[in-house]
């Protein structure tokens, strides 16, 4: 629904990364991560927030359910989190010198000897 009804040119690259429903199904917490926005999701999590109404009223008509959600989109750190990691680990890669006598390469010699 957000990547095909939503025409707001505001809206970036969203991915919603989790949704936790109450066991009642009145209330949706939606997490979201925007592609480039940084931290707090920035102006795509504005415009979701203001098209919660829509995206509630939609549910309701496509699910045909009694009661539609409450909707709320969260931003989600969780994948800058972990682009963080990738770009510290990369970095440490960089600056962590060989290992003399290139310890990093496999010694023929040093094969398990019950093999």
């Amino acid at each position: 629904m957000v990547a095909t009804d939503m025409k707001d040119p505001r809206l970036g690259f969203i991915t919603v990364t989790r949704v936790d429903l109450t066991s009642d199904l009145r209330y949706a917490r939606v997490y979201v991560s925007a592609l480039g926005e940084g931290k707090g999701g920035g102006a795509s999590l504005e415009v979701l927030k203001g098209a919660a109404g829509f995206v509630r009223r939609e549910i309701g008509r496509r699910l045909r359910i009694r009661f539609s959600p409450e909707i709320d989109f969260r931003h989600d750190p969780g994948l800058e989190a972990t682009e963080r990691v990738a770009r510290l680990l990369a970095d440490e890669d960089a600056v962590r010198p060989a290992a003399p006598g290139g310890e990093d390469e496999v010694d023929p010699g040093d094969a398990d000897p019950r093999e």
